[in-house]
């Protein structure tokens, strides 16, 4: 069968000559990769790769502007980022129009990604200052002796940000690094690389220092090892076999890591959920941005009761999504990002297929669409020895199943080696935060799918099991990025027996001491 190529005129802003402007940031020493738009498989730009020594002079020029961020007063840091949210905000269409053509996702989803840095400044525009300055805290001795906390900066951070997301993670994750003194040296995947670099671009039309923010490009097994070796600390988003290859590599290097990895996520929708807006949630949880969410939707568990009901509303509601290319925010789903992804995700719904997986709706490429589109699906009798029963797909792929009591529902959401999200759906909020107490995930939403918890910058959102180790937001997604500096002064020599006094006079009166504070509250 022969298929018409799909006719689209990319974003009147992305032209030829913008592209090869952003680009021309990336150090490469000769070898090229094609940037191709993912609608119609055009080649946008040519993507310089790095080299390891590229990598090395990247590192350096970082190291150099660090330190003279790192001594710039925290206040004059914040400054740059409170233009830089103004400028992010205006440019947020021109944003879109990079993300789409880069990622293929559809307008509503890239405009929502565009929010995300501005709100991670935000948050931090509030809350960086306090993190960062030194606290006084009480020595041993009362009096005499102070120790104060003191937040040094890391150095260089290196950032190494995944394909679905590449602004909001290139970006923000970039953010509570800077702010708090480091420099960042930033991987993004080749195939998502213009809007991350349209982010430094801004950064530094906001007044970030030039050289501050390094962006290196290639293939993972190339350029990711030269940057771990070189980086102060690693900031990591994707899969759990990825990521725990950094981790090993980082702890070889004796530094910190923070990695945000897969999930095999879970919906329990309870007996008394209103069956609409459940199945409203499920739309968005499996098939928002193409299902390449690494919060969203794989596995919907459902009361009997209520089966047929939810499976019904489900169906049509993801049999009548509008599905196709366009640079408007007319369609509610995008294309996957590639065609080898695309072929992935065909492979875990052919397995499952195979094995006696029912295709309720969807299932199928749609080449007519665009190179690497495929259908909303939505499966029911899939098992564990399926690939799409154990293994995360990423794609727009969910399995329906039945539970008879919510102990079983429980024991069904947490069957996985996973723990980075999860979704309760309840009309009885209070028991459904009893209930969210037993699962076992870094994020777990009630009435909502994931956006509630993911924006929601004032709190550490971070996965457990093989999702991963540490968190982005909250102060710990800023104070991560910095070393607790222990300033400790003693003003009189009182830390030891006096002239004359024998030791175990010493040691009576330092036990009696010791009785006497904790009786006291002091120490």
């Amino acid at each position: 069968m022969t298929l018409t190529p799909v006719k689209l005129s990319r974003p009147a802003s992305v032209t030829d000559a913008f592209l090869n402007q952003l680009v021309a940031r990336v150090p490469g020493s000769g070898a090229t990769w094609a940037l191709t738009e993912v609608y119609t498989g055009d080649v946008l730009v040519e993507l310089p790769q790095s080299t390891p020594a590229d990598i090395e002079r990247a590192f350096a020029v970082a190291r150099e502007a660090q330190r003279k961020w790192a001594a710039t007063p925290v206040k004059q840091r914040l400054a740059v980022f409170k233009r830089a949210h103004t400028l992010f905000v205006d440019r947020a269409r021109a944003i879109a129009d990079l993300i789409q053509v880069e990622s293929g996702k559809n307008r509503r989803m890239a405009i929502e990604e565009t929010c995300d840095p501005p709100m991670v400044m935000s948050h931090y525009l509030k809350r960086a200052a306090k993190l960062l300055a030194p606290v006084k805290r009480g020595g041993p001795v009362p009096l005499v002796t102070s120790s104060t906390e003191v937040r040094r900066p890391k150095g260089v951070v290196g950032i190494i940000a995944p394909w679905n997301f590449p602004f909001a993670t290139g970006v923000s994750d970039a953010i509570p690094a800077l702010m708090a003194g480091n420099a960042v040296v930033l991987k993004p995947d080749n195939k998502t690389a213009l809007s991350p670099l349209y982010g430094v671009r801004l950064l530094e039309e906001a007044g970030l220092p030039e050289g501050l923010f390094q962006v290196v490009c290639g293939e993972g097994p190339d350029v990711g090892p030269a940057l771990i070796d070189r980086a102060d600390y690693v900031m990591f988003t994707g899969s759990t076999a990825t990521g725990k290859v950094i981790g090993e590599r980082a702890g070889r290097n004796l530094i910190g890591c923070c990695l945000e990895l897969g999930g095999k996520n879970p919906m329990i929708v309870l007996e008394d959920a209103d069956i609409g807006e459940a199945v409203r949630g499920a739309v968005f949880g499996a098939f928002g941005n193409t299902g390449q969410i690494c919060m969203h939707v794989e596995r919907i568990y459902l009361p009997e009761s209520r089966y047929d009901e939810f499976k019904t509303a489900f169906v049509a509601a993801a049999s009548a999504l509008d599905v196709r290319a366009a640079y408007d925010f007319g369609p509610e789903m995008g294309s996957l990002v590639s065609v080898d992804h695309m072929r992935r995700v065909k492979s875990h719904v052919d397995d499952a297929v195979a094995k006696g997986a029912t295709v309720l709706c969807g299932g199928k490429p749609r080449p007519d669409l665009g190179p690497a589109f495929f259908e909303p699906t939505i499966l029911e009798g899939v098992t564990k020895d399926m690939l799409c029963g154990v293994t995360e797909t990423f794609g727009p792929v969910v399995a329906l199943h039945t539970y008879r009591t919510v102990d079983e529902a429980v024991e069904l959401a947490n069957d996985t080696d996973y723990g980075l999200n999860a979704s309760i759906w309840s009309t009885d909020v209070p028991a459904a935060r009893a209930l969210a107490a037993r699962i076992e995930s870094g994020n777990v939403n009630v009435n909502d799918i994931l956006a509630t918890a993911f924006a929601a910058k004032g709190t550490p959102s971070g996965g457990i099991k093989n999702s991963g180790v540490g968190a982005r937001h909250g102060d710990q997604g800023l104070l991560k990025y910095t070393d607790g500096q222990n300033l400790a002064v003693l003003k009189k020599q009182v830390m030891g027996p006096r002239p004359g006094q024998g030791y175990e006079k010493y040691v009576e009166s330092m036990l009696s001491g010791l009785k006497t504070l904790r009786k006291l509250r002091l120490r």
